[in-house]
């Protein structure tokens, strides 16, 4: 009789494991998603601004329409990516686009003058610094959540739960070259 006890006992502390442990892991995933979305809206955002910016730099500079292909090309590719890695590339098209058309900008200092031009450059820095911060906090729940799916004894049972691993967002090769200044 007293081995049933021991091995209901042991059962119901398996069962309690089991029971926090899952509830632990839908939280910490639900957190890496909450996050993710912050990033979506942002980069939706960013998305928005850039059809008034192109058509900006258009009234200036009619003749740049490789840029602004370019820049249209990369939006939509944000627009439809459905994977970090996807969001990734785009995001790496997305910054090689507008360094380019800010840099046809440069060449044009009545649109660089233009207070139209000035406010949608205005808006969109602030969008890629709330887009850094995005990145941060979701970089910062998938560490926690991969962490505690991979640690001893989550590991056991985290993938027998339906859990894995979580992507990083990731800095693309250009964003980590250091940029040239001129003086």
């Amino acid at each position: 009789m007293e081995v049933i006890y021991i091995l209901l006992v042991l059962l119901l502390v398996v069962g309690l494991f089991v029971f926090f442990l899952y509830n632990t892991l839908v939280r910490a995933i639900t957190k890496v998603e909450e996050a993710w979305s912050q990033i979506d809206v942002q980069l939706k955002r960013r998305a928005d601004l850039i059809p008034n910016l192109v058509e900006t730099v258009k009234g200036y500079a009619k003749h740049e329409k490789g840029v602004f292909e370019n820049v249209t090309k990369a939006r939509s590719a944000i627009l439809s990516a459905k994977t970090v890695k996807e969001y990734e590339e785009a995001d790496n098209m997305f910054t090689s686009a507008i360094k380019s058309l800010f840099a046809v900008a440069e060449n044009y200092p009545d649109l660089k003058a233009s207070q139209n031009f000035q406010d949608l450059q205005e808006k969109l820095s602030g969008t890629e610094d709330k887009i850094s911060y995005a990145r941060q906090f979701y970089n910062g729940n998938v560490r926690d959540y991969n962490i505690t799916i991979k640690s001893f004894p989550n590991v056991l049972l985290a993938s027998v739960l339906g859990f894995g691993p979580s992507e990083f967002f990731e800095a693309g090769a250009e964003e980590r070259e250091t940029p040239e200044v001129k003086f």
